[in-house]
């Protein structure tokens, strides 16, 4: 090999070097720090987790939902995330396809199990409280899940159905940007909410 190959080959190299400890520098040093202080200074709590505190104690995040099964409780979406509910290491949805025979096992399940804390309601249930959400995190249920839930939730702390509706009115956010989405309600505010009552 010429000497004068083997120098452009060295420069080659120690251009492609350069550009990329430049890389290394901006893309995974300056920009991270540059945008987690951005985000820090501009929106700190939903930098940090979006977290629900209460008397000093971190209870959770408005992003992430939790299991709740007590009859007395709002539940939430079912979860698919393995080895449990909820695990916001492991997001994902079922991926089972509407035919899927164990798909409809496991709603026909969660419709029993609905049935079973509350044999005397006859309204129709709601699908998002029978089907899994795509992240399998999701912390809101539509108005229409909470409302189904409110009888139940009367007769077992005792309160009337109306205070119940004026708590999950007072909860509910509306369609993002006034066109997006569906009316929701964040389940671990709901029942935090429902916690102070006396």
């Amino acid at each position: 090999m010429e000497k004068q190959q083997v120098s452009s080959i060295r420069r080659q190299l120690r251009s492609a070097l350069i550009l990329l400890g430049v890389m290394v520098l901006f893309t995974g040093i300056i920009y991270p720090v540059l945008v987690t202080l951005i985000a820090q200074v501009v929106f700190p709590r939903q930098a940090n987790g979006s977290l629900i505190e209460s008397e000093g104690k971190y209870l959770g995040s408005e992003l992430i939902g939790q299991q709740f099964d007590q009859d007395r409780y709002f539940w939430g979406r079912p979860s698919a995330t393995l080895p449990s509910p909820y695990n916001g290491s492991a997001s994902a949805g079922s991926n089972y396809g509407p035919s899927n025979e164990e798909l409809l096992v496991n709603i026909q399940k969660r419709i029993e199990a609905l049935k079973n804390s509350d044999p005397e309601n006859t309204m129709p249930i709601p699908v998002d409280l029978v089907t899994y959400s795509a992240s399998g995190l999701d912390p809101h249920i539509s108005l229409a899940a909470a409302l189904y839930q409110i009888p139940r939730i009367a007769r077992q702390r005792h309160v009337s159905e109306e205070s119940l509706q004026e708590i999950v009115k007072r909860y509910t956010k509306g369609r993002q940007f006034g066109v997006l989405g569906e009316p929701r309600v964040n389940v671990l505010r709901l029942n935090l909410a429902l916690d102070k009552i006396k």
